[in-house]
C-alpha cells in the first residue's frame, strides 16, 4: 500500500510540475503578443500622422504657388 501510495504521490509531483512550466511560458508568450501588438498599433499611428502631416505640405505647398 505504501508503494502505490508513493507512486501517485511522485505522479502528482510531477504532473503538478509539469503544469507549472507551462502557465509561466504561455504569459510570457502571450505578454510577447501583447507588446508587438501594442508597437504595431504605435506604428500605425504614427503612420498617419505622418500622412496628415505629408498632406499639409502638400497643401501648404499649393497654396504658395496659387499667390
Amino acid at each position: 500500500m505504501k508503494k502505490i501510495a508513493a507512486v501517485f504521490a511522485s505522479a502528482t509531483l510531477l504532473s503538478l510540475a509539469a503544469c507549472g512550466e507551462k502557465p509561466m511560458e504561455e504569459a510570457n508568450e502571450a505578454a510577447v503578443v501583447e507588446n508587438v501588438v501594442e508597437e504595431a498599433g504605435e506604428a500605425v499611428e504614427n503612420a498617419g500622422e505622418a500622412v496628415e502631416n505629408a498632406a499639409e505640405v502638400v497643401e501648404n505647398a499649393v497654396e504658395a504657388v496659387a499667390e
